[in-house]
């Protein structure tokens, strides 16, 4: 099996590479982060490249830490230009920053990936095993973070062998059922 970290490297890989062809429309087009565009999107993944000592790391609740994320990526989004936010991630695919894990960095890249590639139509599909991965980490430990109630639903992936819950069946592809436990849809 790949180690975590190779996936992680791959997938912001990945992403470094479709933001290099971002046009600056595109750079400035909303995301599936409400309120945000694509640009304070990548500010925020990349906050902790630059600011391995941010307060919202130092936040009591979630309020605290939404508030706080929110103020530095959009001051950082203000600050920089799309290359230097395209060169964060594409220079730090190896940074060993890892919230609640390695795989809790691997679910921030997927999930934010995907704010920014769906929102622009870009039919970018994340490989299954990461959508997996991330979806076994997501749908139990913090679908709460997300507000999403999913009492009464089963969740059951049209391309891979997963599913999750009871009741009402929610048959969609995995990529789907992942902005869907995210509030993105």
């Amino acid at each position: 099996m790949t180690d975590i970290r190779d996936t992680i490297a791959a997938e912001r890989g990945e992403l470094a590479e479709v933001l290099a062809g971002l046009s600056e429309d595109q750079w400035d087009a909303p995301s599936l982060c409400a309120g945000w565009r694509v640009r304070e999107v990548v500010a925020h993944m990349t906050a902790p490249y630059r600011h391995p000592e941010a307060r919202f790391l130092l936040a009591e609740d979630a309020d605290e830490i939404n508030r706080a994320a929110d103020e530095l990526a959009r001051a950082d989004a203000a600050r920089l230009t799309s290359a230097e936010l395209a060169a964060a991630v594409r220079d730090n695919v190896r940074h060993p920053w890892q919230p609640d894990g390695y795989v809790g960095a691997l679910c921030h890249d997927v999930i934010h990936g995907l704010d920014i590639t769906v929102a622009l139509g870009l039919g970018r599909r994340v490989p299954p095993d990461r959508v997996r991965l991330v979806l076994d980490t997501v749908v139990p430990e913090r679908v709460g973070f997300f507000g999403v109630d999913l009492t009464g639903r089963r969740l059951v992936a049209s391309d891979l062998d997963w599913s999750h819950g009871d009741g009402e069946e929610v048959i969609r592809p995995a990529q789907e059922l992942l902005l869907h436990v995210c509030g993105r849809m």
